[in-house]
């Protein structure tokens, strides 16, 4: 799955500290998620794209290998 969670957090200029604390998961997920290798829970999903703004579907894309 391709997600543009590191494109959205980087022009907020969030760290990724910052992120996983506000989304209330570990630096290591929110790396991990970035590099597309952990896709997250759906509830985790939803509360990533309510962050940014976003609608889940703006945030991840299914990869088109898949």
């Amino acid at each position: 799955m391709n997600n543009r969670v590191r494109e959205l957090r980087m022009e907020r200029n969030w760290s990724q500290v910052a992120l996983a604390e506000s989304l209330e998961v570990s630096r290591q997920t929110v790396n991990a998620i970035e590099r597309g290798r952990y896709d997250p829970s759906l509830p985790l999903a939803f509360k990533i794209a309510r962050h940014f703004g976003v609608t889940i579907e703006d945030l991840f894309q299914p990869d088109p290998d898949d």
